[in-house]
């Protein structure tokens, strides 16, 4: 058999690559900077040896040196990492594996490809991420025409994160910007906020609900690109235990707020708040991707028991280790999402306490669902417009009219844009049978959320909530307000705002128009203009 070198051999989750590489057969070169800790884990292993290795300081000459068929970097953390191993890698014509799950590592190794000829496999993200959640959204996104939203969560075991590089990796991104792709643009959110409730369910397993939270992975990057209809791209992880998930999200606010550069150097600290609170660690871990698009809603789940959560990280590698020894992957270097499918991970699932499920189950927009058969007798650009289950986006231009005194404060104060002529965004999100619509006038942004109502929509601003309903007919459709609530508590019709708002279609265009008036205060804000779907 072959003779695999792998960087960080005896770490966490190299440890466990080493070992289904020697139960494969081939003899594994166990490194890293300790020669006693490679040796201690090769003792009694046949087919391991130990090997002293430091991954940015001379590992030319370790190559050199051993001349493996075969280099895989367990190592970590990849954030900030150069591309000093591959390179290495090229140069000596030896191919190259790594379990890399920084973004702009991940996302740019193709790089190392242009200007120069790779004449071996150079592969990047033979992991969890992208190289599994990657093979899981090809194949739900099979026969769809248009994916409109990716939402990937993870929730590992205690023990699975307990390592110092990871601890390094989740804390490079905790508080830092995050670039996301979100209603048909590049858009900016913060790493490890977004934090929610995640429910991990597979019939004949125990459910896990988990915190998670947002994570900054190759997959943001990668699979906008590589599947029908542009999607947006959300990645959420947590670890099993709320105590870390919730503190982890209140240290992010500081970082947000540039109080502090950044928490990477506390990362000795959470490594050691997770020793001392593995007392409450379980052994399950779990996995969801879900697509949204044509139609239809599509969720693959995974559920690891038994402690078995910590080897699906190296299954990746273990499989393209064998597809690049067999000569089944070209020369290149490129990430590893669309390099496995889930076909071939299923063996390598039996063999461990792990489950997995896929479900489907159809979705209507949320005005067809209200609106029933009105729904299809719109006008195109109107239909259009609310034609949409997971994520969308529209550019055009809006006019902006506010109101004068107390009217203008109150306009202030529900976030409404200045007067004025601008450039409009409007981004939309469904969940859960609810939307978000997100307005951009110019860089002044304002949102509201809106759900089904009987037959017609109830539209929400903060404690505010207001019922629609949606009269329509071959030239468009109003909302008509039927009543309205404060902080969930009925009000008199005659306190509330006078709403005017509709939507026509004209010149092939989406065209809106809203206005908004307080008794005695007069007229709030008026704003119309136009959209086209991106």
């Amino acid at each position: 058999m072959s003779r695999i070198l792998v960087i960080g051999g005896y770490g966490g989750f190299g440890a466990r690559l080493s070992r289904r590489l020697l139960g494969a057969g081939h003899t594994v070169l166990v490194a890293g900077r300790s020669l006693d800790k490679a040796a201690a884990f090769c003792a009694g292993l046949e087919g391991a040896e130990p090997v002293v290795a430091d991954r940015t300081n001379g590992i030319g000459m370790v190559l050199a040196r051993e001349r493996p068929d075969l280099v895989i970097d367990a190592a970590g953390p990849f954030q900030n990492c150069g591309y000093t191993v591959p390179e290495a890698c090229i140069a000596m014509r030896i191919p190259y594996l790594d379990l890399a799950d920084a973004r702009e590592f991940v996302a740019g190794i193709g790089g190392l490809s242009k200007g120069a000829a790779v004449a071996v496999p150079i592969v990047s993200g033979a992991s969890s991420l992208p190289a599994l959640s990657g093979a899981a959204a090809r194949q739900l996104a099979q026969g769809l025409a248009r994916v409109e939203r990716v939402e990937i969560a993870l929730s590992a075991s205690n023990r699975a994160v307990a390592g110092l590089a990871v601890a390094e990796a989740i804390l490079s991104y905790v508080g830092r910007p995050v670039r996301l792709w979100r209603g048909q643009r590049w858009a900016q959110a913060t790493g490890w906020q977004e934090l929610r409730r995640e429910t991990f369910a597979i019939p004949g397993s125990a459910p896990l609900r988990r915190w998670v939270a947002l994570a900054d992975v190759p997959d943001l990057a990668l699979m906008p690109e590589t599947l029908p209809g542009k999607p947006a791209v959300t990645f959420r992880a947590g670890t099993e235990q709320g105590l870390h998930m919730l503190g982890l999200w209140a240290m992010s606010w500081p970082v947000r707020w540039g109080w502090i550069g950044g928490l990477r150097g506390a990362a000795p600290w959470l490594h050691r708040l997770q020793r001392v609170t593995g007392w409450a660690r379980s052994d399950r871990s779990a996995m969801t991707v879900t697509l949204t698009g044509s139609g239809v809603e599509r969720r693959w789940t995974l559920i690891a028991e038994n402690g078995d959560g910590p080897e699906i990280p190296t299954l990746a590698a273990h499989l393209l280790a064998g597809e690049v020894l067999a000569g089944h992957v070209a020369p290149g270097a490129r990430d590893a999402s669309g390099l496995l499918t889930l076909e071939q991970f299923a063996p390598l699932f039996a063999e461990l306490a792990i489950r997995t499920e896929v479900t489907e189950r159809a979705v209507d927009p949320l005005y067809a669902r209200a609106m029933g058969s009105r729904f299809a007798r719109l006008p195109e650009a109107v239909r259009g417009m609310h034609d949409f289950i997971g994520d969308a986006g529209a550019s055009g231009e809006g006019e902006v009219r506010r109101g004068k005194g107390l009217a203008w404060l109150v306009g202030r104060v529900m976030g409404f844009p200045l007067a004025g002529s601008w450039p409009l965004r409007v981004t939309f999100s469904a969940r859960d049978g609810k939307e978000r619509w997100t307005r951009d006038f110019g860089g002044h942004t304002f949102s509201s959320e809106l759900s089904q109502a009987g037959q017609g929509v109830a539209e929400r601003f903060g404690p505010l909530r207001f019922a629609f309903d949606l009269p329509s007919d071959g030239g468009g459709l109003k909302m008509v307000l039927r009543g309205w609530t404060a902080f969930g508590v009925p009000m008199p019709r005659w306190l509330g705002p006078r709403i005017d708002a509709r939507e026509w279609q004209e010149d092939a265009r989406f065209r809106f128009e809203v206005a908004v008036a307080m008794p005695l205060l007069g007229p709030v804000v008026r704003y119309t203009g136009w959209l086209v779907r991106a």
